[in-house]
Order: C-alpha cells, then sequence, then structure tokens
C-alpha cells in the first residue's frame, strides 16, 4: 500500500509516522485513517523496529482533530496506535486537539513543543470525544482534571499540559525533533523483547487489580529468562561490553 497521508520511514530499529496533511492541520480523514491502520498492521509484523515515533508534518498542529466525511462519519484511529506492541513516542510539534488529543493519548510517552496546545473542543459542538479520549485523559491526568479539561472545552498551553503530567517534557520548538529521535534511539538500545513485555505489564496492569498485575509481571519476568536476548545481556554484563540485542 503506498501512502500520502502519512509518511512511514524505519532506520536504526526506529519506526517514524508523520501525519501528512499540513494544510489541514494534519486532521483525520478516511484516508489518513486507512493508512494509518496499515502502517501500524506493518509495524507489528516487522521484528526489526523496536521503537515508534509519531509528529505531524508541518510546525502548526501535531493533528488538529477530525475531518468529517460526506455522512458525517469519523474515523477512529487511536485503537490503531494503542495496539502497537512496542514503544510510542509522541512528538507533538503543535497544535493537538479533539481526535488528535486522542491520537496523542494513545501514545505511550508525549515530548512537546512549547508552541503546542492542548484541548478537547468537542462539547462547545454539542458533542463529546469519541475515540478514547473519556478513558485514556482519566488514566493519565486523574479524573478530577480531566473532567474540568473535557467539560470545560479548555485549551491549556505545553506548560501547563506538562504541569499535569499529560506530557513529559516540553522543549523549545526546534529541539523537538532531535530530542525526540535521542529519547527514541535510548530505548531501542534496549533488549526489544523486555521493551514489549515492560509495556504489556504496565497497560495490562492498570486494568487489573493489584495482585492480578503482580502476577503478570512475574510471569513475563520468567519468560524472559528463555530469550537469547537475556543470554546477551548476561553475557555482556560479564565481559564488560554493549550488549547486541536480536529480539530472540
Amino acid at each position: 500500500m503506498s501512502y500520502s497521508a502519512v509518511i512511514y520511514t524505519k532506520k536504526d530499529h526506529i519506526g517514524s509516522i508523520t501525519l501528512n496533511r499540513p494544510k489541514a492541520g494534519n486532521s483525520i480523514n478516511l484516508k489518513l485513517a486507512q493508512e494509518l491502520e496499515d502502517v501500524c498492521l506493518k509495524i507489528n509484523q516487522d521484528d526489526n523496529v523496536y521503537v515508534v515515533t509519531i509528529t505531524g508534518a508541518g510546525d502548526k498542529a501535531f493533528c488538529s482533530g477530525s475531518e468529517l466525511g460526506k455522512s458525517g462519519n469519523r474515523y477512529n484511529v487511536a485503537t490503531a496506535i494503542a495496539s502497537i506492541e512496542k514503544p510510542v513516542i509522541a512528538a507533538i510539534n503543535g497544535d493537538v486537539l479533539g481526535q488528535g488529543l486522542e491520537l496523542a493519548l494513545s501514545c505511550d510517552i508525549r515530548l512537546s513543543s512549547d508552541k503546542a496546545k492542548f484541548g478537547f473542543p468537542e462539547v462547545a459542538e454539542g458533542l463529546i470525544p469519541f475515540d478514547g479520549g473519556t478513558q485514556r485523559l482519566p488514566r493519565i491526568v486523574g479524573r478530577g482534571k480531566a473532567l474540568e479539561l473535557i467539560l470545560g472545552a479548555e485549551i491549556i498551553a505545553a506548560e501547563e499540559a506538562l504541569r499535569i503530567g499529560l506530557v513529559s517534557k516540553v522543549v523549545k520548538g526546534a529541539s523537538l525533533a532531535a530530542e525526540t529521535e535521542s529519547l527514541a534511539r535510548t530505548i531501542a538500545a534496549k533488549a526489544p523483547i523486555a521493551l514489549r513485555f515492560i509495556k504489556e505489564a504496565v497497560n495490562k496492569g492498570l486494568d487489573l487489580t493489584l495482585e492480578q498485575g503482580l502476577r503478570l509481571e512475574a510471569d513475563l519476568y520468567f519468560l524472559i529468562h528463555t530469550t537469547a536476548d537475556r543470554t546477551e545481556g548476561i553475557n555482556a554484563f560479564l565481559k564488560k561490553r554493549p550488549p547486541k540485542f536480536k529480539g530472540k
């Protein structure tokens, strides 16, 4: 499948996704949703991708929301991003509103430009978030703050997003790409199976009791001891050399 609404590249075990509709604020339409779903499937089938980054084309918007189809339909994208088994870093290079924020919430780590704006304007239009916003936002910033943001349709700045834990770091816009690449390279240097297991333990654990979550963690811990990467990690430590993980 050839892409135009999405750009996908891969280098050094890092898969890079760019939402490529800058003139439309990288808003989500049917084509972008279909291409993004295809890219996410491709990433999950590629054992040579250890970590994924996603950003928007241009410097004004990461994703400004959704574009209504001719029948008034909106198209889900957050589930496709959330289904990626590898760690996903959102490089929020500009405004992230409505469904765009829902897409960002489905990523594992969010870095932001200092110029970005965040918000759910749906209620001011007589709507509610539909792509996971009411469920993922409270899990990240807490119930009270999530309700305040969604019910008030408030648009907040990057520094406020950092304060409430919506993003983990805010940098100057010109430094965002380099900061994201640095973090992606740091993660990609780690054992890929361990990365996937950590993501699984954290994400699934949030929906389990503490006892169930601890059991899941223990199961994954013992399972990872059967991998060649674990053996390589031990050998590299004993020989005081960098490990060479292969995802096996």
